[in-house]
């Protein structure tokens, strides 16, 4: 495999399901912790996506973990996974939350990028 090839494979496989927004949205997360307390925090996005968002949280979550979007200014809740872990956003961790059905219209963009028409669910 040449490097251009090595290249354009990452590219490839980096590629995510609809294109991303830097948006503000703010948002209750819930869940069960790791010790099985339940939690719930208000927060923020920092991105989203037909298919999650970039979140910053305080509370302390794993990879896999179900949590629970609460959209506060629907009140319209999406049932998600934490998918990865990005750096740290003025000390709280950014995480990046998988909805478990694409769901576009959760953000209420008025004009939403091309790709997530295609995953409408």
């Amino acid at each position: 495999m040449t490097e251009q090839q090595a290249v354009r494979s990452i590219r490839e496989s980096d590629r995510r399901g609809s294109e991303r927004l830097l948006l503000d949205v703010p948002l209750v997360v819930r869940g069960t912790t790791a010790e099985k307390a339940p939690f719930q925090e208000e927060t923020f996005t920092v991105s989203v996506s037909a298919h999650g968002a970039l979140v910053v949280l305080a509370t302390p979550v794993e990879l896999g973990q179900p949590v629970f979007l609460v959209n506060l200014q629907t009140q319209e809740e999406r049932e998600g996974r934490v998918a990865r872990f990005g750096s740290l956003y003025g000390g709280l961790a950014q995480v990046g939350i998988e909805f478990a059905q694409p769901a576009p219209e959760f953000w209420r963009v008025d004009a939403p990028p091309r790709s997530w028409k295609s995953v409408q669910a």
